[in-house]
């Protein structure tokens, strides 16, 4: 299933404290162990899990969070979304 949650968070090493707000979309499944896997298909590579949904996303926030802050410091640009969208295939 696809969803969206909005990722808001400040910018310690700039001296004005500059807060950012960004939106993006997130996958989660669940594993054949009950634990739900949370991914960020526009951060490569950003993944987190949880014993519940709700969990799940929040550990998936910090993982963002730290992706996005490293890639400032690095002075790396912020992803960026081109395009979501669900497909159904019948077998």
């Amino acid at each position: 299933m696809i969803n969206k949650i909005k990722i808001y968070y400040n910018v310690t090493h700039n001296k004005g404290g500059e807060k950012y707000e960004i939106s993006i979309y997130y996958n989660i499944e669940r594993d054949e162990d009950g634990i739900y896997i949370a991914s960020c298909p526009a951060i490569q590579g950003c993944y987190s899990q949880g014993r519940t949904i709700e969990e799940a996303v929040e550990n998936l926030k910090d993982a963002i969070k730290l992706h996005l802050e490293a890639r400032r410091e690095l002075g790396e640009p912020l992803p960026v979304e081109t395009a979501v969208d669900k497909v159904e295939i019948n077998i």
